[in-house]
């Protein structure tokens, strides 16, 4: 008995990865406008700054960075609510 619940809920599962999840079919991308901007960062001479990002409240776990170091930018990873704040000067 137990045998033949196990081979109808395989052959049920084996089905339904078969079928798919139904959802909704997605339109082709052919007539949409696909284009990105890209703006120039603004100047950044005369400025020390950088936030950390960080992925929890433990503040363990680096998971972005933005900020300047007196005339090069510095972006990577995700932007969180975690952070810390750190300045300095310029010589």
């Amino acid at each position: 008995m137990q045998a033949g619940r196990f081979i109808s809920g395989a052959l049920l599962a084996a089905g339904l990865v078969m079928v798919g999840c139904g959802g909704p079919v997605e339109e082709g991308i052919e007539g949409q406008e696909l284009t990105s901007q890209e703006e120039a960062l603004p100047n950044c001479n005369g400025l020390n700054y950088e936030y950390t990002y960080y992925s929890d409240a433990t503040y363990t776990t680096v998971v972005g960075v933005r900020g300047c170091d007196c005339s090069y930018w510095a972006a990577w990873g995700k932007i969180t609510s975690f952070r810390e704040y750190v300045s300095g000067t310029c010589w």
